[in-house]
């Protein structure tokens, strides 16, 4: 089935067509699950997003050499550090990618501005800033790729390289991909890190929300929250 692009509009996928999808790519590398991924689906039906956070540059660079034409989203939520929007601007011009910033309603984002919302109840304010706007470009894609590993979270520990969440396709390429294999492509292909990396962000966020420390744990510090909400 999967020989052809797909057509949009939306495809539904059976429970049977995603456990042969995942039977087909496991064996395959990141690489390889790419390049597959652009023969059994069309550019037009597939999503990309980068939070442009510490090695996003990991995912876009097997991306951009593979195909040019994949347009990448950024979620913009107004509160990323200044370092976030120059890693992002940076790897525009080192790899060619197209990107388009997405943001949240603006009177929306002016009420957790003014609110603090991040304070009181960051599951609202993610779902306001990041978790609206994707919901509405996602109605236009059949296939959605995310650089999620399954070493950060629990969470993401139980996910498999496709999965229907809701009425998308989710695709992890990188999601087998251990950290030192990870960090090793990085060294060798020399990828920039984002540049509060070096001062102990191993995850970042929204600067309010995002502090120094390993893996996921300086995100939502103090709070029992691991995600923004946008892969559940």
């Amino acid at each position: 089935m999967f020989n052809q692009p797909i057509p949009t509009p939306k495809t539904h996928f059976s429970e049977q067509e995603i456990q042969l999808l995942n039977k087909k790519y496991k064996p395959l590398t990141p690489c390889q699950r790419i390049e597959q991924l652009y023969i059994d689906f069309d550019v037009s039906d597939i999503m990309l997003t980068s939070s442009f956070a510490a090695t996003s540059a990991f995912l876009l660079k097997l991306i951009s050499d593979i195909n040019k034409e994949q347009t990448v989203f950024f979620i913009d939520t107004g509160y990323h550090f200044d370092e976030t929007i120059r890693y992002k601007e940076a790897l525009e011009k080192r790899y060619g990618l197209n990107v388009k910033s997405i943001r949240a309603i603006k009177e929306e984002y002016e009420f957790t501005k003014k609110d603090e919302t991040w304070k009181k109840n960051p599951d609202f304010c993610c779902s306001i800033n990041k978790v609206r706007p994707l919901d509405i470009i996602k109605k236009q894609y059949n296939v959605w790729v995310s650089g999620l590993m399954e070493w950060q979270s629990d969470h993401r520990a139980t996910l498999d390289i496709f999965e229907l969440r809701g009425d998308i396709l989710k695709f992890y390429p990188l999601l087998d991909i251990s950290k030192q294999e990870r960090d090793s492509y990085i060294k060798e292909h020399n990828l920039p890190f984002h540049p509060l990396v070096a001062h102990g962000y191993h995850s970042i966020g929204c600067k309010h929300c995002t502090i120094p420390g390993e893996d996921r744990s300086g995100r939502w510090n103090n709070n029992p929250k691991t995600e923004c909400g946008l892969h559940l």
